[in-house]
């Protein structure tokens, strides 16, 4: 976990060094801590290995998108808030980026100020994104906790049972289909028996009504 005493902590995922000079200077001036990847690779490496407050990703990176960075960080439990940085704007791309797993997106070109808010709101959040809360359940993604009156006592998950419950949490209401849950929560695994297999364990550890199956289509959080 990031240490809240000290100057806050980003990285940004940015390709275009102009961009990130210029971010690097902004927000060294505003108190931060800033650590720049100018590729997906090294940002996911990053992201992976290290402690930071906030990441500020591109979606426009070259050889990996953006927003497969971001999925692979949620899938392996970095929970970590991010802001995708980018210049697609359409309604459509907004949802992809926020469906896999970004708190926020902000488009190309943007104003300085909005940006910086943004990164405060991100900063500030309590429980560093760590803890997702729908209805009765609680699940904290660093310890692996589910807890709340929808489970009564505190039920300790697998990593592969934490990323599939947090996936669904973070969009609830959304029926995700099978490959999608492959993609957030698997890292891609090629075996759509396995998203099966994990909706099992969490149902006997928590409730059969805590995933509902959407017939035909997938499932869904059964907590609104």
């Amino acid at each position: 976990m990031p240490d809240r005493t000290a100057a806050p902590r980003l990285l940004f995922v940015e390709d275009d060094r102009a961009l990130s000079a210029m971010l690097v200077e902004l927000f060294v001036d505003e108190g931060y801590q800033v650590q720049v990847a100018y590729d997906a690779q090294r940002g996911l490496h990053l992201g992976l290995t290290e402690c930071y407050d906030a990441l500020v990703v591109d979606r426009g990176l070259p050889v990996m998108d953006g927003l497969d960075v971001v999925s692979s960080l949620r899938s392996r439990g970095i929970a970590t808030p991010i802001l995708l940085l980018t210049a697609r704007g359409a309604l459509a791309d907004r949802v992809e980026g926020l469906d896999a797993g970004a708190q926020d997106y902000l488009v190309k070109p943007f104003e300085v100020p909005e940006l910086l808010a943004r990164i405060r709101a991100l900063v500030r959040r309590p429980d560093g994104g760590s803890t997702l809360r729908v209805g009765g359940l609680s699940l904290d993604r660093v310890t692996r906790t589910a807890s709340g009156p929808a489970v009564g006592a505190d039920v300790e998950l697998s990593e592969r049972e934490a990323a599939l419950l947090g996936v669904l949490m973070s969009t609830p209401g959304r029926i995700h289909t099978r490959g999608q849950l492959l993609r957030s929560a698997f890292g891609g695994v090629d075996n759509p028996g396995v998203v099966d297999t994990y909706v099992h364990y969490l149902r006997r550890k928590l409730g059969r009504g805590i995933v509902l199956t959407a017939h035909g289509t997938g499932y869904r959080l059964g907590i609104q």
